[in-house]
């Protein structure tokens, strides 16, 4: 069970997930794996070839599904995904992100999760351009849509590099790892967009390989996959709630670093994600604002304001500009009370995930 975050206990009696899709925009997902059957509905393939998205050759998608999705396989075996009745919709894509085909790809990928029904989006990539108006644009229209995109900050662990895209895209929430003992994982890419950290050293998940594989990953992708549970936890709970109040939730929640910190700043964000606390009912935030609260978030790249960097329509919970992290971070955060863990039942293979170059999965784990 996912222990030290109490989830037997604290989450699942509260939400599932149940009733939420996430799209899982990545290198496929395996439909047919042990811990995942049921799990995943039809999907898309815009990687070059045909096909609905369940064909992983790689591995990476389905072990972030089973994180998010996953629900064992009986006697406590197998992996448990932190929201394990949320569907999965895999949407492939290519990740030599340097490719014009594969920039294509990612813009048509993020417009079919939204248009097929995704309230959450998953991107456990990066390397992509932020100058492409295209992909701005998708992710705008994904935001306006009122979509939880969730992605990865990248796994170059030097903040000269910045926070890669999508995850740089205002509106986007931007996750760092953190290790087994609550600091920045070393590879941890960060810089002032980052929004979250969340677990991603040493993480049990499922694999491709086989029906019945499993393996252990390091980084940011697997962080991104408990953020986006968790946004499907709080959407099956509070279906009322908008995109931006879900992700609102998760930042005044976040629970401040073990290190001490300062809260909010460019390598933890607003904190480490805390899902049971996320869950608990907020009168400030779900009375408040819609707006998405990172929509007004510059970018450290230099990037031309456009796009999805236009100006909110309303104040939002967290101000859009003010001291304590540099850039676009606000004023405080409530303290949460979560740690973190993972499940691991019967007996898993451990498998190096070597992280490719930059430019191929910049953001993977």
């Amino acid at each position: 069970m996912l222990g030290d975050y109490r989830a037997e206990t604290a989450l699942w009696p509260v939400s599932q997930g149940g009733g939420i899709t996430v799209a899982v925009i990545d290198s496929g997902v395996m439909t047919g794996h042990q811990d995942l059957t049921g799990q995943v509905v039809p999907g898309a393939d815009f990687s070059g070839d045909n096909g609905d998205g369940t064909v992983d050759e790689d591995g990476h998608g389905t072990g972030m599904a089973s994180l998010i999705a996953g629900h064992g396989h009986g006697d406590g075996a197998g992996v448990m995904g932190l929201a394990p009745k949320a569907k999965i919709l895999p949407v492939r894509v290519s990740w030599d992100s340097a490719d014009a085909v594969a920039q294509a790809g990612l813009v048509r990928a993020i417009r079919f999760a939204v248009d097929h029904g995704a309230k959450v989006v998953n991107m456990s990539i990066g390397g992509y351009a932020g100058a492409d108006q295209e992909t701005r644009a998708a992710v705008k229209y994904a935001v306006d849509h009122d979509v939880v995109m969730v992605a990865a900050t990248g796994n170059s662990g030097n903040e000269a590099t910045h926070v890669e895209y999508p995850a740089a895209f205002p509106g986007v929430v931007a996750v760092g790892a953190v290790d087994r003992q609550g600091r920045l994982w070393e590879k941890s890419s960060y810089g002032p967009e980052t929004t979250l950290v969340a677990p991603g050293a040493e993480i049990y998940r499922a694999s491709a390989k086989t029906s019945a594989g499993y393996g252990v990953g390091n980084g940011t992708s697997d962080a991104t996959a408990y953020v986006s549970a968790t946004a499907a936890l709080i959407r099956a709970k509070y279906p009322e709630l908008s995109a931006g109040q879900v992700i609102n939730r998760m930042i005044r929640t976040a629970t401040p670093p073990r290190d001490g910190s300062a809260v909010p700043g460019s390598r933890y964000g607003f904190g480490v994600l805390a899902p049971a606390k996320a869950l608990e009912a907020d009168p400030v935030v779900d009375g408040g604002s819609r707006v998405n609260p990172l929509v007004g978030r510059g970018e450290s790249q230099g990037a031309a304001r456009g796009g999805v960097t236009e100006e909110p329509g309303g104040e939002a919970v967290v101000p859009a500009a003010g001291a304590g992290g540099g850039g676009w971070f606000g004023v405080g955060v409530a303290v949460g009370v979560a740690l973190w863990g993972v499940l691991v039942g019967g007996v898993v293979a451990v498998v190096v995930w070597v992280v490719r170059v930059r430019r191929r999965r910049g953001a993977g784990g």
